[in-house]
């Protein structure tokens, strides 16, 4: 049986377009993803198409080697923490970044219905300027 941990740890540690893969099978047509205010894509998109377009879709094209290595999980029923390091490069700049972040996921029916990030975006905007 798949565990929501499960669900959540396929879309972190494979190859960059595997995870990206197995993120969009996992998320329900109606979740939201929120990024963090101060984040340079704060704000909440729903739906998939919203959510890749919006976060993921920048990601590829504005940073060069963009990863977020996850190096704890917590799972609680329908509920999982990822904590990790984000690292970049912001191509505008060469500027590079490293900064630490938290995931919050609600899974539904084993569908991520919502995540939140939390993250020490004063990293990454420094890389902006």
């Amino acid at each position: 049986m798949t565990t929501s941990l499960d669900i959540i740890r396929a879309t972190y540690e494979g190859p960059s377009e595997e995870n990206g893969k197995n993120l969009l099978a996992a998320l329900a047509p109606e979740a939201t993803w929120t990024e963090a205010a101060g984040f340079p894509y704060a704000g909440t998109y729903t739906g998939p198409d919203a959510i890749i377009a919006n976060v993921f879709q920048r990601l590829a094209t504005e940073w060069i080697g963009y990863s977020a290595k996850v190096h704890t999980y917590l799972a609680d029923g329908d509920r999982v923490a990822a904590f990790g390091v984000y690292s970049g490069t912001y191509r505008a700049t060469g500027k590079a970044m490293t900064a630490t972040f938290a995931h919050l996921y609600r899974l539904k029916d084993g569908k991520i219905v919502s995540m939140e990030q939390y993250v020490d975006s004063a990293m990454v905007r420094a890389a902006l300027n």
